[in-house]
């Protein structure tokens, strides 16, 4: 009877141990079964060449081409520092501040945070001049970044506007995956730097110095994607169909979805 009994507890505890462990396998399913990801668009300042405010919505609306992404925006920069990222599965980076206060550190703590712990960061255009007076930081997070306010010699922030070439790279990523060059008329950017690891998914050909750079890459932070993309000068710049489709197949890549097709 008491060897029974032993065997009844032991048979007990084996399915407790079973139930217990359920919900973490059903929340990898679930993770791995994602459909739809809440995106949360930053903006509310950029420099005076860049139109934020007719900008953002043509941002919003060819992310939303994709119809498992829901964009929300915020235009408060001095709230990032207290909003509730964790409710977003990725946000997007589309503001270049100029007061060091704002959003200041601890707007930057809360989205790097949020990066580092699992969120998805998407950095567009002149993106990569935000938190300046955090620069260290920021390219770890961001990957390159603007050389900053004092051209160093020799150097220049981009080509002049006009028409150029995007190269996709030819790596095995999703996000190109399929994806062939194409032409848009923006700023060709040749201002980034940085040392943090990254992987170049698209570059132009400069037509003053003629070499090459990186126009779009991703990287790791912490558990979180990002994906940085230089291009957008403007509500055309965005709505091209090349930036469009990379940006929107960048963010849902951060989110955690698969990139979606051509739109």
């Amino acid at each position: 009877m008491a060897a029974n009994r032993c065997v009844t507890t032991a048979l007990f505890m084996l399915g407790f141990c079973a139930l217990v462990a359920l919900p973490a396998a059903q929340s990898s399913a679930g993770e791995a079964a994602k459909e739809s990801a809440r995106i949360l668009l930053i903006t509310g300042e950029d420099y005076p060449g860049h139109k934020w405010k007719e900008t953002y919505p043509v941002v919003k609306a060819e992310l939303e081409k994709d119809p498992r992404l829901t964009v929300d925006v915020l235009t408060d920069l001095k709230s990032l520092a207290t909003v509730r990222l964790s409710d977003y599965d990725a946000a997007v980076l589309h503001f270049k501040n100029y007061d060091p206060e704002v959003p200041g550190r601890k707007g930057f703590d809360n989205l790097a945070g949020f990066v580092e712990q699992g969120g998805g960061l998407t950095i567009l255009h002149f993106g990569c001049g935000a938190f300046e007076e955090f620069k260290d930081d920021f390219t770890r997070l961001a990957g390159r970044v603007w050389f900053g306010a004092k051209t160093p010699p020799g150097r220049r922030g981009h080509d002049p506007h006009g028409e150029f070439t995007v190269n996709t790279a030819k790596v095995d990523h999703p996000i190109v995956k399929g994806m062939e060059d194409f032409t848009t008329v923006d700023e060709l950017y040749s201002c980034l730097e940085g040392e943090t690891p990254i992987t170049v998914l698209a570059t132009a050909v400069s037509k003053v110095d003629h070499k090459v750079y990186p126009m779009v890459f991703v990287l790791q932070y912490g558990k979180g994607r990002v994906f940085h993309s230089v291009l957008g000068h403007d509500t055309a710049a965005f709505a091209a169909e090349g930036p469009a489709e990379l940006h929107r197949r960048g963010c849902a890549w951060t989110a955690g979805l698969e990139p979606g097709p051509r739109k």
